[in-house]
């Protein structure tokens, strides 16, 4: 049996609708505030794109620990990697927006400022954006490299194709891997280039794969609703949620770990970063950032019954969409805005961002079997109990 995923005119409809909220509210943040607008422009995108390489992650993980379970639903992480080369072209758009969010691109400040001028040689535009195509490119070859194997393993039936994917899968990992730390330290802790953390990282890499593997989960209780995929049963539930209870207590390791660290120190050049952020609203995001993306996951999915239900699960899931807003919100505006403002502009350009996404994700989930039907491992995922 061929399960098949058709796009509705309404969902088109609503996903135009909220694409055109998107362009609207973003174009009218410029008649406003210029600063805010691309803050939150570089909030957005990068984001949508952690799912994506989150997703990426997943993906590869699954071949490489020859996943039997897991082999029913990689066309959704397929699909959400898809959104990588419209997100390449997104970030080439920021290039307009640098002189309002990065402090190291004014020269006249760099030429006051010792550390700036040393650290000038890294963190200077045409280098920022070099590095951006080589993380963008290496991203969209291998991404293209697996659908390609994953499709051909569905015409031919071959071993040749799973075997390769798994090869490159090994490959690709160590890619997102070193090459995502990069891009967070050159797209957020940049952001105050005076201070730095060696776990920022890491936290960054971690948490993109905490959230990607929860959209997966997402998209999979979504679709079993629809009724497109009606052999998830609660193992595989079961399953997904490992992946976030995991993440979830790795992201809260690596953010005990950075404060608690750069508080026993004491050291002013870091701790200067934590000092701006425990003032006004922005202490509050510390503990909310906690309750979303670890407390609540770690809690409510710790017990076998609640994370094998779609009743537990769902709601996780957007509270950790949320979590992962006010975790990106709470590094990017007290460096660039600096006043803790949310509304209209912040909502319209989240909801036109999700607009994309969905429409890419849907897209690509429609162009092949929602199932693979000749992965070798397909038979132990279809029935797979625990």
């Amino acid at each position: 049996m061929e399960y098949r995923l058709t796009i509705s005119k309404k969902f088109k409809t609503i996903a135009m609708i909220l694409i055109g909220i998107g362009v609207v509210s973003f174009a009218l943040g410029f008649a406003f505030d210029a600063k805010r607008t691309w803050a939150n422009y570089l909030l957005v995108n990068y984001y949508f794109l952690s799912l994506a390489i989150g997703a990426a992650f997943f993906g590869a993980i699954q071949y490489i620990t020859q996943s039997g379970w897991s082999a029913a639903f990689k066309r959704i992480p397929e699909a959400m990697v898809a959104y990588i080369p419209l997100a390449a072209v997104f970030f080439l758009i920021l290039f307009f927006g640098m002189h309002s969010i990065y402090e190291w691109t004014h020269e006249e400040v760099v030429a006051e400022d010792q550390l700036l001028q040393h650290k000038s040689a890294y963190l200077n535009i045409p280098f920022f954006f070099a590095r951006l195509v080589l993380f963008f490119g290496a991203w969209i070859v291998f991404s293209k490299l697996l659908r390609k194997f994953s499709l051909k393993e569905d015409e031919t039936g071959n071993m040749e194709y799973f075997l390769k994917s798994e090869l490159y899968s090994r490959i690709f990992i160590f890619v997102i891997a070193l090459s995502f730390t990069l891009f967070a330290v050159d797209l957020l802790m940049s952001l105050e280039p005076h201070w730095y953390s060696t776990i920022f990282a890491a936290k960054s890499f971690i948490a993109a794969f905490l959230h990607g593997s929860s959209i997966i989960a997402l998209i999979v209780i979504v679709l079993f609703r629809m009724g497109k995929i009606p052999f998830l049963n609660r193992s595989h539930l079961h399953d997904f949620t490992r992946y976030i209870f995991m993440s979830s207590i790795v992201w809260g390791y690596f953010n005990f770990a950075e404060f608690m660290l750069i508080w026993y120190g004491n050291i002013p050049e870091e701790t200067a970063w934590f000092v701006h952020r425990w003032e006004g609203a922005y202490k509050v995001l510390f503990f909310v950032n906690i309750i979303l993306n670890w407390f609540i996951p770690f809690i409510v999915l710790m017990p076998r019954k609640t994370s094998r239900s779609k009743m537990f699960i769902f709601p996780v899931v957007v509270l950790l969409m949320i979590g992962q807003y006010t975790e990106l919100y709470y590094i990017i505006w007290p460096a660039v805005v600096h006043d803790a403002k949310f509304g209209l502009l912040e909502i319209g350009t989240f909801i036109g961002f999700a607009g994309i996404f969905a429409w890419v994700v849907a897209t690509w989930l429609s162009k092949a079997s929602l199932v693979p039907k000749n992965h070798p491992y397909l038979e132990e995922s279809l029935d797979h109990h625990f």
